[in-house]
């Protein structure tokens, strides 16, 4: 069971809303607010959408709103570069196609490596122009890189929120277009790398019937 006290993100509110929560110890919260404000901005013209709610939105910027409310639900006392993070975590991911590499898992991996130096330099860029320190920078930019993920508790709530994100957002459609096999297969990868306070959200979701029955196969894969 997850902790009681969570409160499960909800798509539909969080894809539309505009309003920032300012975590507790920032400094300067009109700071904080506008360089939300400037990363969603960056994520607004995604030629990408997403149907939440009977409503299409920008896919990236509503990835990025739904996994920093995970972060701060996963750990309420979430600091600044989390939640920046999150936020910034697939900064304009569409102008790195995945086409721009080869075919193949060594295509797909060179793809992944780019694209978390191309996201955390283009947060880096924002992050400056609103007045953060070099160590305040280069803090996001190890989460967004997901350095130390299953050493920094940071950087492991922000692969759970993440990974979360997938299952509320993305587990059917993918599951459609891979099938059952491959899906089993993805999952059980994704679950691979989750805490086990995370897994026990996964329940929780709401998934239909066939999606929790992918969830239970892939939950019995041995990981490597």
């Amino acid at each position: 069971m997850p902790d009681e006290s969570l409160v499960i993100p909800d798509p539909v509110t969080v894809a539309g809303a505009d309003i920032v929560v300012v975590p507790a110890g920032v400094l300067d919260a009109d700071r904080f607010r506008a360089t939300v404000a400037a990363i969603d901005a960056a994520n607004a013209d995604d030629p990408e959408t997403i149907v939440v709610g009977g409503r299409s939105w920008p896919k990236e910027r509503t990835h990025a709103r739904l996994a920093t409310a995970w972060v701060a639900a996963l750990d309420p006392e979430a600091d600044e570069a989390q939640l920046l993070a999150a936020r910034a975590h697939h900064l304009r991911r569409w102008s790195v196609p995945r086409a721009s590499f080869p075919a193949g898992r060594a295509g797909y991996l060179r793809w992944r490596a780019e694209l978390k130096k191309r996201h955390a330099a283009l947060v880096g860029e924002i992050l400056h122009a609103h007045g953060y320190d070099h160590a305040a920078v280069e803090r996001v930019a190890a989460i967004v890189r997901k350095e130390g993920l299953g050493r920094d508790p940071q950087v492991q709530t922000h692969e759970d929120a993440l990974c979360l994100v997938f299952v509320q957002t993305q587990f059917d459609d993918l599951a459609g277009q891979l099938g059952r096999t491959r899906m089993v297969e993805v999952v059980a990868k994704t679950i691979a790398k989750m805490s086990p306070a995370a897994l026990a959200v996964v329940p929780h979701l709401g998934l239909g019937a066939d999606a929790a029955a992918i969830v239970a196969d892939a939950s019995a894969v041995p990981h490597r």
